[in-house]
């Protein structure tokens, strides 16, 4: 176990290198320069020059990457383009709402989308199981923004016309200082993050349960005289899982960087909107910073996922 977790941990490291430096590259591309963007297209070509010298862009390209990996290897992300503020700062300031944004989403699409396809596969062709079929062709079809819209008209706008207050739209608000607002101003993101993906996971699910319940071992357990709910949910869903923790964990991840339009909608303001924000102004150092952010999580999350494989199926070793 000790030897697979350094492993993993060391081919992390080379997968943030790869990405940061990916990325380092690729902005180092764009056919605007940053400073042009930074001045204004009214700017003069001493502004220019001057704005360039001073986030210092006019130096060799790889004296600025070897200085990029130096400051991060050492944790400092460096200073936004445009507000001068420490990109560490900034991203913490908006981490809180993004996480329990996507914490409770997951929540609710996981739990869900297993539940959802576990009883589609047990009753497969049955109500149960065209209904949910239904329902995940109208999750995968629905795009992002308008589930969220349609979320914040029907319980805000309507619900709001009859005197009734779910939903409070506005920036984030710590459970801590204020648990009710929080629930609030949450609720509805959640469910419409939520509803985007759980669709995805009733699939896997009942995809995998189908083939898990035809194996021999599952037979077995039946001839045996097992109760049908011991067979499906300790011995059937057990090794169904495993592609679904799969997912999940490539999800948790990814969703840290990616959640903008439900952010944007709904004002929380938090690590989406601020890669939105950095790319329309070309605040190179936000989004590397973030970038780094979303695949340290998604490394993290397959780590956990890798190691909980071990207790999922007893067949999988960690050596």
């Amino acid at each position: 176990m000790f030897r697979f977790i350094i492993r993993r941990l060391l081919f992390g490291i080379l997968v943030l290198w790869l990405v940061s430096s990916t990325v380092f590259g690729l902005l180092h591309l764009s056919p605007t320069p940053v400073e042009k963007m930074i001045a204004g297209p009214r700017a003069s070509a001493a502004t220019v020059a001057l704005i360039r010298h001073n986030l210092g862009l006019d130096r060799p390209f790889l004296i600025q990457y070897w200085s990029f990996l130096k400051n991060t290897f050492t944790g400092d992300l460096g200073y936004s383009y445009v507000t001068q503020s420490k990109v560490a700062s900034l991203i913490a300031d908006r981490l809180p709402a993004t996480l329990w944004l996507v914490f409770g989403a997951a929540v609710l699409w996981f739990v869900g989308g297993i539940t959802t396809g576990v009883l589609s596969a047990t009753k497969a062709r049955g109500l149960l199981d065209r209904v949910s079929t239904v329902f995940v062709l109208i999750g995968l079809s629905i795009p992002p923004f308008l589930m969220a819209l349609l979320l914040l008209f029907l319980f805000f706008t309507k619900f709001g016309d009859w005197g009734i207050h779910l939903f409070q739209p506005g920036q984030y608000v710590s459970p801590l200082a204020d648990p009710t607002m929080f629930l609030q101003r949450m609720i509805l993101p959640w469910l419409a993050l939520a509803f985007l993906i759980v669709a995805t996971y009733t699939r896997l699910t009942r995809g995998s349960m189908m083939d898990v319940l035809s194996e021999d071992y599952i037979r077995t357990a039946r001839a045996k005289g097992l109760s049908e709910r011991r067979v499906v949910y300790r011995h059937g869903l057990r090794a169904a899982l495993t592609p679904v923790i799969t997912q999940f964990g490539v999800d948790l991840g990814a969703l840290i960087g990616s959640t903008i339009v439900t952010e944007k909608v709904f004002g929380l303001q938090g690590i989406g909107q601020l890669v939105y924000s950095s790319i329309v102004q070309g605040d190179t150092p936000v989004i590397l910073g973030v970038t780094l952010l979303t695949a340290l999580f998604v490394v993290v999350a397959n780590l956990i996922v890798d190691i909980g494989y071990s207790f999922l199926d007893p067949r999988v070793r960690l050596d």
